[in-house]
């Protein structure tokens, strides 16, 4: 009989590079078999960066990000700079800047999207054949855990968490295939990481520039051991065993 007790906070840690691994697997799949060309039709990605970025919450009818979601999506990036990508694709007419900030695609930017959404189909499909069984189980245990972190996130008073509320639930048209919803759900998870990480190193006393800075050593650990315990709440909604089950899942897939 399986006795290993699999812990939240350990099971947070544990599964961030696995998430990683599988998400941009998947992301690069994407951008190699049809994205890249995708892209270039739209005028490259100068013209779609941010929609490929921004999708799962663009492509939802209405769907916007505001000013402190987008600042706490590209915390580490040089805010000129990305006030400089933000208005070159204003100009390519993808994205739309509302008076109030917030980001959403044009109708050429949403077609884009649906476009990409197609490319996504197709490649995690070929990506992850003959897995059938496990990306159906992520799926279903990855719905599981953001349903649960939306819930907690609304009910915690004590800390914002910016991007992953800027960012779920991520829009799934019916019909969308598990592949698809498999990718875009460990992307929507992992700005939930990205927040706990965020708070963790900002409680240490750094900025997002010096702890990128940071060398490997006691204070990372720290932070990294912070971040698993501000990560944790959402993997109550799992069993022990669902848990594992999940590591081991994402483990087996490919890419």
């Amino acid at each position: 009989m399986n006795t290993v007790e699999l812990a939240p906070h350990r099971t947070a840690g544990l599964l961030a590079p696995a998430v990683d691994r599988v998400f941009r697997a998947g992301m690069l799949a994407g951008h190699d078999w049809g994205g890249a060309e995708l892209s270039q039709r739209y005028g490259g990605p100068a013209a779609t960066g941010l929609l490929v970025e921004l999708r799962t919450r663009l492509a939802a009818p209405g769907g916007a990000v505001d000013e402190p979601g987008f600042a706490a999506i590209t915390r580490y990036r040089d805010p000129v700079v990305t006030r400089r990508t933000v208005d070159k694709q204003v100009a390519y007419g993808t994205i739309h800047r509302r008076p109030d900030g917030r980001l959403s695609a044009t109708e050429r930017g949403t077609t884009f999207l649906g476009e990409l959404y197609q490319v996504h189909a197709e490649v995690t499909e070929e990506l992850w054949a003959g897995h059938d069984e496990r990306v159906a189980r992520l799926v279903a245990a990855l719905g599981r855990l953001l349903t649960y972190a939306l819930v907690l996130v609304d009910a915690d008073d004590d800390r914002d968490w910016p991007a992953f509320t800027a960012m779920a639930p991520p829009h799934e048209p019916d019909g969308i295939p598990p592949g698809v919803l498999l990718l875009n759900r460990l992307g929507t998870l992992r700005y939930h990481r990205a927040d706990a990480h965020a708070a963790a190193w900002t409680a240490a006393g750094h900025t997002g520039s010096s702890v990128t800075a940071l060398p490997a050593g006691p204070e990372r650990l720290a932070i990294e051991l912070e971040t698993d315990r501000r990560a944790a709440g959402p993997y109550a909604v799992l069993s022990a065993e669902e848990r594992l089950t999940m590591l081991a899942d994402l483990a087996a897939l490919p890419g």
